[in-house]
């Protein structure tokens, strides 16, 4: 029997667990929220700004299908889908050769060991596209990331430091990352990640038992400690974040490649919960995976 896909199970468990998660977790109403005649919140109102007028990026938000005003247009950069980063390429991701190799084993595999199924932090693009809500903090130094899958948390400095030169500081699951304002868009740029080895791609810089790293998205795409990624935040209106991922890394990858994904506001007084991962034995069982 042909065993699910990562994001799948992922996204059956969540709605399976959401009513009773909403009743044993409160909603508290949240203040400032532009309501339409109705009642209901007006996600297409203007989005709110900070004390020194920058636009504000906080709230809790959750992936959305939904490419936003004007975001099918021509040009735009191809919208991540099922999981799959090279999903609105005509050909595929830019592989170079071994890349492309340990993507059709990892794809094979069915996520054996996705980072998401080893209770190990996501990559750089599969917590942008997960089913769990995330939440981000706005300070005027620093931006903080807080994921509700395998609780991951990341900071982008917006106090005006430069990003380190590659292998300066010890390579981090999400990166160094620091931010400058463009008009109303925070470019984001990260470097120093934990990555694949090209040369050793089972080790991935970790003990053998740790193969999580160098995920990109939940195909399995790796990338390697030489990636750099530019991310360009844009909050649409109210309801809707327009993000856009350039991933830079000559030795994955023949070409830069640009994709894009889109977040919703929750506006209804939800908030994250815990999630403590342990093994994820059950996880694996349910999706066919658990070691022997």
């Amino acid at each position: 029997m042909r065993r699910w896909s990562t994001a799948a199970i992922l996204a059956t468990i969540v709605a399976a667990m959401s009513p009773a998660l909403s009743a044993q977790w409160p909603l508290h109403p949240l203040k400032g929220v532009p309501r339409a005649p109705d009642g209901k919140p007006n996600l297409a109102a203007p989005a709110p700004r900070t004390a020194d007028g920058k636009p504000d990026f906080s709230g809790l938000w959750m992936r959305s299908d939904d490419p936003g005003p004007n975001g099918a247009a021509a040009g735009r950069p191809p919208l991540v889908r099922g999981g799959n980063a090279g999903a609105g390429f005509k050909d595929g991701l830019p592989f170079q050769p071994w890349a492309a190799q340990l993507q059709k084993k990892r794809f094979a595999e069915e996520g054996l060991n996705d980072p998401d199924g080893l209770c190990l932090p996501q990559g750089p693009l599969q917590y942008h596209i997960d089913p769990q809500p995330f939440e981000i903090i706005q300070t005027p130094r620093q931006l903080v990331y807080i994921s509700e899958s395998n609780y991951g948390l990341r900071k982008v400095y917006l106090d005006g430091r430069s990003l380190p030169p590659p292998g300066q500081v010890v390579p981090y699951w999400h990166g160094y990352s620091v931010g400058r304002w463009d008009g109303d868009t925070l470019v984001v740029e990260s470097n120093n990640f934990h990555g694949v080895d090209p040369n050793n791609v089972n080790a991935a810089g970790l003990p053998s038992s740790y193969l999580g790293a160098g995920w990109l998205d939940h195909r399995g795409s790796p990338y390697t400690e030489a990636m750099k990624l530019t991310e360009r935040f844009r909050r649409v209106n109210y309801g809707l974040l327009d993000i856009e991922l350039t991933v830079d890394d000559p030795k994955a990858y023949t070409e830069p490649f640009t994709v894009r994904v889109v977040e919703r506001i929750v506006a209804d007084g939800s908030e994250m919960i815990e999630f403590v991962c342990h093994e994820n034995q059950t996880f694996l069982k349910l999706t066919g995976r658990e070691r022997k």
